[in-house]
């Protein structure tokens, strides 16, 4: 690869974030991994030290965000790529069950987590020379239909919407894209139990098909490999047959 790219993947310890990183390192880009869990990344950069550098960091917490994106700033001088993946969820519960304490648990890092990200990963791309960079935040299919009992989960991804679409204006006058791929039903250590049967609208458990989450590597990055006069403004990949469209 001629001009490789400086990649911040978050979520990156493993599911679509461990696929995300392994596809950028494969396509000769030199991609940062982050997560809480050291030993995992650390796992992982070492299957290509000389394009993977493992960067333990908890994205709901502003110094350690600051600290990351100073150490990218220090080893790499510039980032080409944020894609915003951390994200958590929880059982399927109605809201009047749900603690305030697990409301703030999914909602620090989908939410917080991915301002934080974006914030630092702007600021970065607007400063640097050239300027300008590419945002990818992960919306999932709950940024447009929620499952039954995902207050938090389904109320934090309308919100990255929001946040795509607003990065997305600001960023034009200093070259930054930003877009947004919805994902439904990817195979991967969340998405066990949608084999096994998953709570539907009328109220029964079935199971739901899943899809190579290697599909959603190839999809981000795509949109990745684009000139940064083009943008995916949104994208969803899902499982064919999975309960989207109509869903309930």
């Amino acid at each position: 690869m001629t001009n490789p790219k400086i990649v911040l993947i978050t979520g990156a310890s493993q599911g679509i974030g461990r696929a995300c990183a392994v596809a950028f390192a494969q396509a000769g880009h030199k991609v940062v991994l982050v997560a809480r869990s050291a030993d995992k990344l650390d796992a992982l950069a070492a299957t290509a030290p000389d394009r993977m550098v493992a960067r333990p960091c908890d994205v709901s917490d502003p110094e350690e965000v600051d600290a990351l994106f100073a150490a990218i700033r220090d080893r790499f001088g510039r980032l080409d790529v944020a894609f915003n993946n951390a994200g958590l969820g929880l059982p399927a519960t109605e809201i009047a069950d749900i603690s305030w304490q697990d409301w703030r648990r999914v909602a620090s890092v989908n939410l917080d987590g991915a301002f934080l990200i974006a914030r630092g990963a702007y600021a970065m791309m607007r400063a640097q020379d050239p300027k300008g960079g590419r945002i990818i935040n992960n919306g999932s299919i709950s940024a447009h239909v929620p499952r039954v009992g995902s207050v938090p989960y389904t109320a934090t991804k309308h919100a990255i919407t929001g946040l795509t679409r607003t990065l997305s204006l600001d960023g034009r006058k200093h070259n930054i894209a930003c877009g947004q791929i919805d994902i439904g039903n990817a195979a991967s250590e969340m998405t066990e139990a949608f084999t096994k049967g998953v709570p539907q609208a009328d109220g029964s458990l079935r199971a739901e098909p899943v899809m190579d989450v290697q599909h959603v590597a190839d999809s981000v990055l795509h949109m990745a490999s684009l000139p940064l006069q083009a943008n995916v403004q949104f994208m969803t990949v899902m499982a064919t047959a999975m309960p989207y469209v109509g869903r309930g």
